[in-house]
């Protein structure tokens, strides 16, 4: 019995958890599904410099849309093309005339020189319904990750 209760419990915590999300992925559906419900969207930033930093520090870049058409818009797929960023954007509904974002935030502790990093954002849209995001910097004081191995010597015997 108390198996059966604590099973009960852990499924309930776990389904409020998921929630939230099972809510966006259903509204993003939707809004790409009916195409009755397509709008327009004007992509503010597309490509974003965030100059020079030094190796290890993070780097916040900011791309904005705005709805151009008579419709919401919801920003329905937003994906960074590596681990190395993790992207935030606007999950409700973005009215006729207002501004959307997608948010980028970079660790360049694995990098060194130029970086050119992309993001994928899809929309319910019938114009720029893919769109990659994308931004580019230098990293510098980076620290060497060459190594060099010495073998150590066996005496004869």
């Amino acid at each position: 019995m108390k198996n059966l209760f604590f099973g009960l419990i852990i499924t309930l915590t776990l389904a409020s958890c998921s929630d939230n999300d099972a809510k966006l992925d259903a509204q993003a559906k939707k809004a790409t599904s009916d195409t009755l419900n397509y709008t327009t969207i004007q992509w503010l930033d597309t490509l974003i410099n965030f100059g020079t930093v030094k190796q290890g520090e993070k780097v916040t870049v900011k791309f904005r849309c705005l709805n151009t058409g008579k419709k919401p818009l919801m920003l329905t797929y937003v994906r960074p093309g590596c681990g190395c960023t993790v992207a935030e954007y606007t999950k409700e509904a973005i009215l006729p005339g207002k501004e959307g974002y997608v948010m980028a935030n970079f660790d360049s502790k694995k990098f060194c020189d130029v970086v050119n990093k992309t993001i994928m954002a899809a929309s319910n849209t019938t114009n720029d319904k893919d769109r990659n995001l994308k931004f580019t910097g230098t990293i510098t004081n980076c620290e060497s990750t060459d190594k060099v191995v010495m073998p150590k010597l066996q005496p004869n015997k």
